[in-house]
């Protein structure tokens, strides 16, 4: 599911909450079309631009529910999440001057405690999820499969990112 954040001025730690928010109403509250195809004990987040709101979910979840997170082109002040252990994979844009990966998504993936990727998209923008990209679809796709699902046929596609469209990859989940 999607959500729309309270404000465009909300910090990551808000936009952290409200997807925990999101996560509790599909479970609790949602129309029973919904939450009859609703797994409480399997979630995942994924945000953009301050998609470190995904690591802000997973650092304040204490249900163990949420099983991973994708976040895209992150921002936070907050460079270390040494206690996020759930899995996590970063993708950056290498050409992103609003969350220049450098100080951004690079020591978030650093300091992460857990299986964790890092893929930068080459020459790609802050707005990279804007745009078609089949790296970016690979990433979220297969990671959720293969953290959220424990399905791990899954693994081979979350790993290996390389070619023109890729500036950097690493990982130590594969």
């Amino acid at each position: 599911m999607g959500i729309e954040t309270n404000s465009i001025y909300d910090q990551p730690a808000s936009r952290g909450s409200q997807l925990r928010a999101a996560l509790t109403w599909a479970v609790n509250t949602s129309p029973t079309t919904v939450r009859s195809r609703v797994d409480a004990n399997r979630q995942g987040v994924a945000g953009w631009s301050m998609g470190g709101g995904s690591l802000e979910a997973l650092k304040a979840d204490t249900s163990g529910r949420i099983k991973a997170a994708v976040p895209m082109a992150p921002w936070n002040s907050d460079q270390s999440w040494p206690e996020v252990t759930e899995p996590v994979a970063i993708v950056g844009g290498q050409s992103d001057s609003v969350a220049p990966v450098s100080s951004h998504a690079i020591p978030f993936y650093n300091s992460l405690a857990g299986p964790k990727s890092y893929v930068e998209l080459a020459g790609a923008s802050h707005f990279f999820p804007n745009s078609h990209n089949p790296s970016l679809s690979r990433m979220i796709v297969s990671w959720f499969k293969r953290w959220i699902n424990n399905d791990t046929r899954f693994t081979t596609f979350t790993c290996g990112f390389s070619g023109s469209a890729i500036s950097s990859f690493r990982t130590n989940a594969c």
